[in-house]
């Protein structure tokens, strides 16, 4: 099936897609939410029972190791995901003595259920569905089987996943296929999610950033506010948490000294047909994400960044990106060049610098 299908069931219908592989981390104990306090960047003691947070976790320098999301399932257990194993560098992080850490990646599975008709479909198999608010999760039943769902996604649209024990994982995916019947609910792939994700403007790791555990440089690392996560630390000035990398993200925010700003940028078509055209080649539109830096430079040739995800976007209808710039360059509507190679040569393209999310539905939060 063509992974565009795929894209379009996710944007006008629902679409299903096997998470599972995430990787699992159960924190519980009565020290749990003070010990998660001092590891992530951003503050879990607001996360309250019944709701879920996107989170990081930084070094000692203010440099981001990882990020996922994290489930508060109650008062004193949590549920963590993270895209690469982070089980020891938790572990070696334990100062409390009632904090348990245990992987259940192989336990868990999670069945991301997205689009505009993923509420209609679940509310038919459990009520509570039409209420459920943003980034908050409940306890139900899918076919008689316990399930944990989370209005969550990677897709920037309405959306849930759907936590439930390996053992009934395939009844649950049945379940929630057979309820989509006549809805135009389809799996969908690899492609399609990233085709999602960057428009919506979502950071994907060892794409958009390295882990700062693994990096060579100081080139290769970023800090939570150069990729745009400023706004998990509105409170730092006045709260006291003294969690891993704090001193260096308030140097960061107070003396300005972030070397990038994360950023979307749209190509202006006109400019992008033109140059192909006059190269005596038909533009390409095409869907399939590349991952790989393209050079951003203003009209005097300097360079003042770099696009780590591009796209023609079927939704946006035009050539968009994920990139980071200059803080100088990063107003809204600034003008920039991306770098493409056109005959075997590297060519200029007009872009202006855009608001992320590139694609932002009201139906997502509402």
């Amino acid at each position: 099936m063509s992974e565009k299908f795929e894209y379009f069931a996710i944007r006008n219908a629902a679409g299903m897609f096997d998470s599972s592989p995430l990787y699992k981390y159960r924190i519980s104990g009565r020290d749990a939410e003070k010990y998660l306090a001092g590891v992530l960047a951003r503050d879990v003691r607001r996360c309250r029972p019944g709701r879920a947070q996107y989170t990081l976790w930084c070094d000692d320098r203010g440099f981001v190791v990882e990020d996922g999301v994290v489930l508060r399932l109650s008062q004193d257990e949590f549920l963590l995901t993270s895209a690469e194993p982070n089980l020891a560098y938790f572990q070696n992080l334990i100062g409390y003595d009632l904090v348990e850490i245990e992987e259940v990646t192989d336990d868990v599975a999670t069945l991301a259920f997205q689009g505009p008709r993923s509420r209609l479909i679940l509310s038919e198999l459990a009520p509570e569905m039409s209420e459920i608010g943003y980034f908050h999760l409940v306890p139900t039943k899918l076919g008689g089987s316990p399930v944990t769902i989370s209005r969550t996604g990677f897709t920037g649209d309405l959306g849930y996943e759907i936590w439930v024990s390996s053992d009934d994982a395939v009844a649950v995916w049945d379940t929630v296929a057979e309820a989509g019947q006549g809805h135009g609910v389809i799996p969908f792939g690899q492609i399609a999610l990233l085709m999602a994700r960057i428009e919506a403007g979502l950071l994907l790791l060892n794409t958009d950033f390295e882990s700062s555990r693994f990096a060579w440089n100081d080139d290769h690392r970023s800090t939570p506010i150069e990729l745009g996560f400023g706004w998990m630390f509105r409170h730092i000035e006045t709260e006291n948490r003294p969690f891993i990398g704090r001193h260096a993200i308030r140097r960061e925010l107070a003396d300005a000294t972030s070397r990038w700003k994360l950023v979307g940028l749209v190509v202006d078509w006109k400019e992008y047909d033109h140059k192909y055209n006059t190269a005596g080649l038909v533009p390409p539109k095409d869907h399939t994400p590349v991952t790989e830096e393209f050079m951003v430079y203003t009209d005097d040739y300097t360079r003042v960044g770099y696009a780590t995800s591009f796209m023609y976007s079927p939704i946006v209808q035009r050539h968009i990106a994920i990139a980071r710039v200059r803080p100088e360059q990063s107003a809204i509507g600034t003008r920039v060049n991306l770098e493409v190679t056109i005959n075997h040569r590297y060519e200029l393209v007009g872009a202006h610098v855009a608001r992320l999310p590139h694609f932002n539905p009201e139906r997502k939060t509402a």
